[in-house]
């Protein structure tokens, strides 16, 4: 069971954050005027100036700039640009920070009165930051801003006030400082101004006076308000208590990181208190409150995760969260680590640890702890066995209602061991244990009304029985609930519960469990996507002989997915698939043979397997035969027989298929060309994500083929293609903005694209997005980018790429000057019959001798070789 406890911080603060004075967007002054004024020495405008850089309102975001005119006004005695500069001093904003030069400022504009200033220094004196700690200096500096009406300043006065700092300490004054900055609403004064009143300290204790204040400033975003506000709400303190209300509020500071917020929200969560029961939510709150060191979250996280509520079960996790509460004194903590320490949950069993954690939370008079030791001295683990000594224990934890001491208490009643047997003192135990969780007890219940044992048969009974104690873990139950919520036996008919059942009796070896909870960790469904996980299940069912099991064990085995990838054991466990029917696992043994994975390659037997699959409706198997006849392998080339299977595939909306049969209309192959049937499937096939669909498709809507020319459809198409990375979209998306082709000329868009499409070795997006570079359009020219772009291309055989290559070279442009490296580049070119390579060629042999040209003949023939006559 998880705790619920609210605990209510209170924590007076001093606001610690220099704050700059911004200008709006309605008072941003015209920059020509501003200009004018400041370049004739008006201080005010050379501040005004100063923030339109700062800021970026009206011209580019320059520090640097800013700087400059703040100290031009600086300089004359301006104080709000003095402060200003201090701060960029101060932050190292456009100029190295330097905290003198920072305090020297601060000090010139402070001693003109300049409250931000006076405020900024008490800051700096009250933390010791770059001076001295001297709170007394702090109040004085806070004392002249806040005289000032400076609501930081007076809201920093009242907490020296309230805790004595540079000051003597004087609540009223405490109270004067908050209440002067609260009253223009700064969230942390009435913040404080609350406390204060929720206390009764320097004022007459009011919780409705608090609720206004903390209200004023959480509605301002202060989470400590925000939580105290809440807390008023869950108690009923100084208003009318409200769930809903104190959710709201715990939410708002939850979000700004308020451990405790996060906790006591998790709390609602995990009950649905003023909030809809959300177990994964209160999980997620815990955790973030847990990993702050909240003892309470810590417990509440080790409790969900060993129970799988809200999160997959997980007794390491759990553990290391009890330990980390443990170790802060928590005494239910200790309770529960000693129980994985003596069950080897999460840890591995070791009954001293198990005794020493039992032992630290007993005496802390904690019932679990007691039970748990009480259990130890029953079984003598870690200790000599002592029935009377566990007795002993298990009466001081019953005595408290823990359940589990109950229920023990009631074994040792049964059973007579320790004292005399009493068959109804055993049952009075086992009912009060049950009624209160405990697995076993509720267990035997379960079985008690399911099987009409003792009592009237009563489905809902049992499963309601059996419910309670699968939520705790038991096997059995967590079993029989899973059949009858599949069943819908006793309870409404409800898949995804008897898979959270299902997994649970997984543990216990039930084979259709293991396969059906590998499914959900394989496809992330109700579960964390987990391969690793989903291959153990898996193996465990298929070697009890389960076909589908062998299948995914086959497939996971054959793609390296969540295990070791092994061709020859996917082999052995397709084929025992296979053998029993199953066309997953024909289909999966069609692929090995096709591309010989694990056996020799043999199409022949490729198409029998698939041929069987596909019999049976399978897509892939249809898909896959329809390729075999598409491209002659293993059988006679086919185009009908492909058309057919790629229908039979299509139909049941195999993307692949449909693209290919879009394909075979779009070119007649198979069947009478028809350019909107091949639109149709494109599209078909588009829509589920298919990048060559989509790149098709947005060919269609570019060129008008099949479909009424719309080049917005076609952009969009190009570019869901090219951001799934299909390099022939990236490739069309940069010519189309390279060329204005439909759309505005964007040589910056180009580039973007010619880039994407370039890096993933497209030679001609290599080839233009060296021609941008080496012209400096939509990007700044760049001869050493440009030569880069040009030498891939030219490597790839890109002939452009090539003769533009062999000009830099021989004419030394963006690239030292070698002119054999520049004939070698164009004699690439020139042998594959590019006529302004051959007359560059002629035109280069002028300037070179009889050795240079041999040397880059034979550089070039390389080259030609390497690139060319690859196979």
């Amino acid at each position: 069971m998880t705790r619920s406890i609210h605990i209510a911080v209170a924590m007076l603060i001093a606001c610690a954050v220099c704050v700059t004075v911004s200008v709006s967007a309605q008072e941003s002054p015209d920059i020509e005027e501003t200009l004018q004024k400041a370049e004739q020495g008006d201080a005010e405008a050379q501040t005004s100036l100063g923030d339109m850089y700062f800021f970026g309102r009206g011209v580019e975001e320059d520090n640097s700039k800013a700087l400059e005119w703040y100290l031009k006004a600086a300089d004359q005695d301006y104080p709000g640009a003095q402060y200003k500069l201090g701060l960029m001093y101060l932050y190292g904003e456009g100029v190295l920070e330097n905290p003198t030069e920072a305090i020297r400022w601060f000090n010139r504009a402070a001693e003109q009165d300049f409250a931000n200033a006076q405020y900024a220094l008490g800051i700096l004196y009250a933390n010791g930051r770059h001076v001295e700690q001297d709170e007394s200096k702090a109040v004085e500096w806070y004392l002249k801003a806040a005289g000032q009406g400076h609501e930081f300043a007076q809201n920093n006065l009242g907490h020296m006030y309230d805790n004595g700092l540079g000051v003597s300490e004087d609540d009223n004054e405490a109270v004067r400082w908050y209440r002067k900055a609260a009253e223009k609403d700064h969230a942390p004064a009435q913040y404080n101004l609350g406390l204060l009143y929720e206390r009764g300290k320097g004022v007459p204790e009011d919780a409705s006076e608090a609720v206004r204040w903390y209200r004023l400033a959480a509605e301002q975003g202060n989470a400590l308000a925000q939580f105290n506000l809440a807390v008023m709400y869950d108690n009923g303190s100084g208003v009318t208590e409200d769930n809903t209300e104190a959710a709201h509020w715990y939410r708002k500071a939850a979000e700004q990181d308020h451990a405790t917020a996060q906790f006591n929200l998790g709390v609602m969560y995990e009950y649905g208190w003023g909030v809809p029961e959300d177990d994964t939510a209160a999980v997620r709150l815990y955790r973030l409150a847990a990993e702050q060191g909240d003892e309470n979250a810590q417990f509440n996280l080790a409790v969900m995760y060993r129970n799988g509520t809200g999160a997959s079960k997980d007794d390491a996790e759990a553990v290391r969260w009890f330990r980390l509460a443990a170790e802060q004194g928590d005494a239910d903590a200790q309770y529960q680590l000693g129980l994985h320490h003596e069950n080897g949950m999460g840890v591995p069993a070791d009954a001293n640890e198990a005794y020493k954690w039992y032992r630290l939370a007993a005496e802390q008079g904690n019932p679990r702890g007691q039970s748990g030791l009480g259990f130890l001295y029953a079984e003598g683990k870690g200790v000599p066995e002592d029935d009377k000594e566990a007795i002993r224990w298990y009466r001081l934890a019953a005595e408290q209602g823990y359940p589990y001491a109950q229920y023990n208490l009631g074994v040792m009643y049964d059973d007579g061991e320790g004292l005399q047997e009493n068959d109804a003192e055993a049952f009075k135990w086992y009912r009060m244990a049950a009624e209160q969780d405990h697995a076993l007890a509720q267990y035997n219940l379960g079985v008690m009304y399911n099987d009409g044992i003792g009592v009237q048969e009563n489905d809902a009974e049992a499963a309601r029985w059996f419910r309670l104690a699968a939520e705790q873990n038991d096997a059995s139950a967590q079993f029989n609930l899973g059949l009858m919520y599949e069943e819908g036996k006793g309870v409404p008919e409800d898949d995804t519960e008897a898979v959270r059942w299902y997994r649970m009796a997984a543990e216990q070896g039930d084979a259709y469990a293991q396969y059906n909870l590998a499914i959900m960790y394989w496809k992330g469904d109700g579960v964390a996507k987990n391969d690793a996980e989903a291959v153990r299940w898996y193996r465990l069912a298929a070697e009890q002989g389960d076909a589908d099991a062998q299948y995914q064990l086959g497939y996971h085995l054959e793609h390296g997915i969540g295990v070791r990838n092994n061709l020859n054991e996917a082999h052995a466990w397709y084929r025992l698939a296979a053998e029993q029917g199953n066309p997953s696992g024909q289909y999966g043994l069609g692929t090995l043979y096709a591309d010989g994975n694990g056996v020799p390659e043999d199409d022949s037997e490729a198409i029998r397997w698939y041929r069987l699959a596909a019999e049976q409706e399978h897509a892939n198997a249809q898909f896959n035969l329809g390729v075999m006849y598409d491209d002659g392998e293993g059988v006679q080339e086919n185009d009908i027989e492909a058309i057919r299977w790629y229908r039979l595939a299509a139909e049941q909306d195999h993307a692949d298929a449909q693209y290919n049969l879009g394909v075979m209309y779009d070119e007649g192959e198979g069947v009478e060309e028809n350019d909107t049937e091949a639109v149709r499937w494109y599209r078909l096939a588009a829509e589920q994500g298919e990048a060559s669909a989509q790149h098709n498709l947005a060919i269609m809507y570019f060129q008008g083929t099949g479909v009424e020319e719309n080049v917005t459809e076609a952009l969009k198409w190009f570019r869901i293609a090219a951001e799934q990375g299909a390099v022939n979209a990236q490739f069309n998306l940069g010519l189309i903005y390279d060329e204005g082709n439909g759309v505005a000329e964007n040589n910056q868009e180009a580039v973007s694209w010619y880039k994407l499409a370039a890096e993933n070795g497209d030679r001609d997006a290599q080839h233009n997005l060296a021609v941008l570079y080496d012209n400096g359009e939509g990007t700044p020219e760049n001869d050493r980018e440009a030569i880069l772009w040009y030498r891939l291309a030219a490597e790839q055989g890109q002939t452009s790429s090539q003769i533009n290559l062999g000009r830099a070279y021989f004419n030394a442009e963006g690239v030292p000057e070698n002119k054999i490296l520049g004939y070698a580049w164009t004699q690439v070119a020139a042998s594959q019959g590019n006529n302004l390579a051959i007359d560059n060629r002629r035109v280069f042999r002028v300037f070179m001798s009889t050795d240079q040209i041999e040397q880059a003949e034979k550089l070039a023939e390389t080259y030609r070789k390497r690139i060319y006559d690859q196979p």
